[in-house]
């Protein structure tokens, strides 16, 4: 099975409820590269409130969490952008 941006947004959405994601495929820009032929390049953005506090080590944890059952299916390069919101949420 290869892996699609889209397994990848949804694995990303569960995981981060409520948060802005944003999944790129970047695997036609490896074109020729000798990791191409292991698995598909994509970047990740990913805005949570449940980073709040951690580190950037820590964020990005979470994300390769997220994802490890998914990166034996075909991603062999994962670029990670994390960040927590501008603004709290709004609570009712």
């Amino acid at each position: 099975m290869t892996i699609s941006g889209e397994d990848i947004q949804k694995a990303l959405e569960y995981a981060f409820k409520g948060g802005d994601i944003r999944v790129q495929d970047d695997s036609h820009l490896h074109q020729g590269h000798a990791g191409a032929r292991e698995g598909r390049h994509f970047s990740v953005r990913v805005v949570s409130t449940l980073f709040l506090g951690l580190s950037r080590v820590q964020q990005h944890r979470l994300v390769y969490d997220c994802l490890a059952s998914h990166i034996p299916q075909g991603i062999h390069a994962l670029a990670i952008e994390t960040m927590t919101p501008t603004k709290p949420p709004i609570t009712p």
